[in-house]
């Protein structure tokens, strides 16, 4: 499954363009959980993610990098070259959209559970 669908996929989420045409911006609740680089070679995806883990994942994988334009302690950004695990990109990509997800009012995160 590409990462756009997988996205997609998630409950709720939307996908915009307010950055221009070269980045696709995937929302859920009006806040922004990944940012898809989908004409740059290779792809990129930035994520939000816990700064602990954040800091692990770059010590461990070259393809994961701090967030690019992006708070780099909350954010990665994923060099999708292949050299990732696919699981583990879809991992991360759900992991930042729970933690969207968690910081949203009680209603919104009912209505996403349904």
């Amino acid at each position: 499954m590409p990462i756009r669908d997988f996205l997609l996929g998630l409950p709720g989420a939307s996908e915009e363009t307010p950055f221009g045409p070269d980045a696709l911006v995937y929302k859920v609740g009006g806040k922004m959980f990944a940012l898809l680089g989908w004409k740059n070679q290779p792809l990129t995806v930035n994520l939000k993610c816990d700064p602990e883990r954040a800091f692990e994942l770059r010590e461990r994988y070259s393809a994961i990098k701090p967030g690019y334009h992006m708070n780099k302690r909350h954010w990665n950004t994923l060099v999708l070259d292949g050299s990732l695990p696919r699981q583990l990109v879809f991992e991360l990509a759900r992991d930042s959209f729970d933690l969207i997800v968690a910081k949203l009012p009680r209603s919104q995160r009912t209505e996403l559970e349904r």
